[in-house]
């Protein structure tokens, strides 16, 4: 009995010095040292918090702030990261012993023509107790648990960080579409204006037989072509409207009166801080989460790997029974008992095994998970700012082709009205600075839209996820 006694405190010793599986490493992956599109915008230092407001548009604000208090993905993603909470309290409890009180009653009737019913035909059983029970933590299974339910809970908050900085960019894009739809449509329509008194002066000139019905047919396909320009430009306001509705929780429609006046797109500020390409690994929240994700199946190979190994229960029991509830509490109704138990699947090892090894190889996929996230976000960023960059320069181009066409335009209808050239080159005109008008209006929206793009790709916008949280109740 005394060996016995020293083998199992042995055991439990060496245990308690063991985990199985491996410890986790973290993963190391080599990146460039500066991002190759833009580099002049590559500085040292965090992307700004809060990046819509340096856009200095309180309307965009103000709806980024509600979309943080009412949009339902946030609200799931917050529920997502309470449900990882209670499961790593679940894994944790493993490590406690379990207690069960309980109360019972019994009547039992014996076959009289059985030796027992001979003796004793009829019983009656009262009984009283707690049952315990723990089970030592062999092999650090129970550890590597609440290492994986670590993992995972880590990953939900920086998944709760990933929705908040996707959310705050769409928003952010759809009301630079709103605001791009409503100035070209304003645009569009100042040029159906336009047109529309060519139209009526080539319509004069055509009556007082200075010119054919054709100038008259050219000005009126020029018009009704510019016209045919604003429901699409009308439809598209509207969707991005509804989008913005539906992002901070409302039915559609319900922002229209308060989207009407917003026009204006956002400024982009002087200076941008991008940081360094090692940065995102440390502030893009869905890299930290799949990282945290791997790690989380590292633990769970060591989960697997414990039931190649015998499981050890100790138990024990004490209570009070008798034959009836008056002597139920008599001092001689005592129950006591105390004993371990082994579990070990000696003969079902293979099946263990292959659990084991398919737990590896979920964490190498787990592995390949998070460096496909960093390459991704090296992806996003690199094409976020070569865009941003030459929408800038195709901006510029454009705005010295614009003037250059409404000087055209000029000269072409002051040479028609002197007879010096004929109406397609009033027409062609009108078209051209129409066209450049409208594109010089979508790459300010484009501009805005990359910028956007840009502060979503680092990451930008909430460093914590205590950040979100006061975000997201400060309404």
């Amino acid at each position: 009995m005394k060996f016995q006694r020293i083998l199992l405190v042995s055991t439990l010793f060496l245990a308690a010095c063991t985990s199985v599986g491996r410890d986790y490493e973290a993963p190391v992956l080599e990146l460039p040292t500066k991002f190759a599109s833009a580099p002049q915008l590559t500085l040292n230092g965090d992307v700004e918090a809060r990046w819509w407001e340096r856009l200095d548009d309180s309307v965009l604000a103000s709806l980024v702030e509600r979309a943080l208090a009412g949009n339902l993905d946030l609200k799931s993603a917050f529920a997502r990261l309470e449900r990882a909470r209670a499961l790593r309290g679940v894994a944790a409890s493993d490590r406690l012993p379990t207690v069960d009180a309980r109360a019972s009653y019994e009547h039992r009737e014996e076959s009289e023509t059985t030796p027992f019913g001979q003796f004793i035909p009829r019983t009656d059983i009262h009984s009283l107790g707690i049952d315990a029970g723990w089970e030592p933590d062999l092999w650090g299974r129970v550890r590597r648990s609440i290492e994986a339910a670590d993992g995972e809970l880590a990953a939900s908050e920086n998944d709760v960080r990933a929705v908040a900085v996707a959310l705050a960019a769409e928003v952010a894009r759809a009301y630079v579409e709103h605001g791009s739809s409503q100035r070209r449509l304003e645009i569009a329509k100042a040029n159906v204006a336009l047109q529309q008194r060519t139209y009526e002066l080539v319509k004069t000139r055509v009556e007082a037989g200075l010119v054919g019905p054709r100038d008259a047919a050219q000005a009126s396909a020029s018009l009704e072509g510019t016209r045919a320009r604003l429901p699409a430009l009308e439809a598209n306001a509207r969707i991005a409207a509804n989008r913005l509705a539906v992002l901070l929780g409302l039915a559609p429609g319900e922002l229209d009166r308060e989207l009407t006046a917003a026009r204006n797109l956002p400024r982009i500020p002087e200076s941008l801080v991008v940081g360094l390409p090692a940065d995102l690994l440390r502030r893009r929240p869905d890299i930290v989460a799949a990282e945290r994700r791997y790690a989380a199946e590292v633990a769970r190979i060591g989960v697997a790997e414990a039931e190649l190994y015998p499981r050890l229960v100790l138990s024990g029991t004490v209570g009070i029974a008798s034959n009836g509830p008056e002597e139920l509490f008599d001092g001689d109704s005592g129950v006591f008992g105390i004993g371990p138990s082994l579990r070990w699947n000696l003969f079902d090892r293979n099946r263990a095994r292959g659990r084991a090894e398919a737990q590896a190889q979920s964490a190498e996929i787990a592995r390949n998970a998070w460096e496909q996230a960093v390459l991704h976000a090296l992806e996003e960023t690199e094409n976020a700012l070569v865009s941003f960059e030459r929408e800038q320069e195709r901006r510029g181009s454009l705005e010295v082709a614009a003037g250059h066409a409404r000087r055209a335009v000029e000269l072409a209808q002051t040479q028609y009205r002197e007879g010096l050239t004929d109406f397609q080159a009033v027409v062609d005109s009108q078209r051209i600075v129409a066209g450049l008008e409208d594109d010089l209006a979508a790459s300010d929206a484009a501009i805005a839209t990359h910028l956007i793009a840009l502060y979503k790709a680092l990451g930008g916008g909430f460093e914590t996820l205590e950040d979100v949280r006061v975000a997201s109740t400060a309404r």
